[in-house]
């Protein structure tokens, strides 16, 4: 996750565990929390995200998610 952020470790804690939880209350296993993950990540980037800066935020997005899984 990134390094510096504006928002609290509480807040961004807090809502990552609503999301886990509702995963797991839905009993969603790996391949389908990750369809629903990468589609919430899709409409966040087609709905805030200008056209133009897309492409650029989207790399940046998987670089430090690549990032993240090897330590």
């Amino acid at each position: 996750m990134p390094q510096q952020s504006r928002y609290s470790n509480a807040e961004f804690e807090a809502l990552m565990n609503e999301i886990i939880l509702t995963l797991e209350k839905n009993q969603a296993d790996r391949d389908l929390s990750l369809m629903v993950l990468g589609n919430v990540v899709t409409h966040i980037f087609n709905s805030q995200v200008p056209p133009e800066h897309r492409e650029s935020m989207v790399n940046q997005f998987a670089d430090v998610l690549k990032k993240s899984i090897k330590g």
